[in-house]
């Protein structure tokens, strides 16, 4: 199933995508819904981020071609991204004025289904709705400079995702490619994610109750490209679809 939120005369709504349409939901994809006779093709609405999650997590280092020199970490590396900061397809991602290198990070994201807490490895993907597209925005020097992540990740328009929710790939054998431009700057396979989809959520459900709609971006591989006014940053995963954004500097 991939299922979309999106805006059509001056209605959000959730609905399930076949083929360039997508019919609404009676509710959202948390609850229990019907699939109902009311369609739009998907050229004629607003696609919107595709969820609203109450808390945003993020995973530092999960990839070992991303970790350079640095030690493989022993346990995942958690981080909060702000909901603020979240944005959908096609919306701009805003270039602060004082940062000087602002860079994409392509991520798989897990969309959680259900309130857990404390779950286990074998039963984690029980609580697991699907997966979107994902771009974990980051400020270099900002993130070199201050003493914890809170600016250099979460300003506004640091988390955009979309431009669907996927319920049936598996989320260790996709391709995550990042373009700049179009000219690619990241590709991998999430079969290389060092703690995945399972450890993921069983180990954040340890500390914090995991609800409907929270995200989970997993990690970025590679060397990210730097975002610079007037580029389109595009997130491609197998499977999902293609999250763009334009970038501008902040006027």
């Amino acid at each position: 199933m991939k299922f979309a939120r999106y805006l059509a005369h001056g209605q959000i709504s959730y609905g399930a995508v076949e083929d360039d349409m997508v019919k609404e939901l009676t509710t959202t994809p948390f609850d229990e819904y019907e699939v109902t006779d009311h369609t739009h093709p998907l050229s004629d609405v607003k696609l919107l981020a595709p969820c609203v999650p109450g808390k945003i997590l993020a995973i530092g280092l999960n990839y070992s071609t991303h970790l350079h020199d640095r030690p493989g970490p022993t346990e995942p590396m958690v981080f909060y991204k702000t909901t603020t900061s979240l944005v959908g397809p096609g919306d701009t991602i805003i270039r602060p004025k004082d940062t000087e290198r602002l860079d994409a990070e392509g991520e798989l994201v897990v969309v959680i289904k259900d309130r857990c807490r404390n779950v286990s490895q074998e039963d984690a993907m029980q609580h697991v709705l699907g997966y979107t597209c994902g771009n974990d925005v980051s400020a270099r020097d900002w993130q070199r400079e201050d003493r914890n992540w809170w600016r250099a990740k979460s300003a506004d328009t640091f988390s955009p995702a979309g431009p669907f929710i996927v319920t049936d790939i598996d989320p260790h054998k996709v391709r995550l490619t990042t373009r700049i431009n179009g000219a690619e700057v990241q590709g991998e396979n999430t079969s290389y994610l060092i703690f995945d989809i399972p450890t993921l959520v069983s180990f954040a459900s340890k500390f914090v109750t995991l609800e409907p709609g929270d995200m989970i971006y997993t990690g970025t591989p590679g060397e990210p490209g730097e975002m610079k006014d007037g580029d389109v940053c595009e997130i491609e995963i197998e499977g999902i679809g293609v999250l763009s954004n334009p970038v501008e500097l902040e006027r």
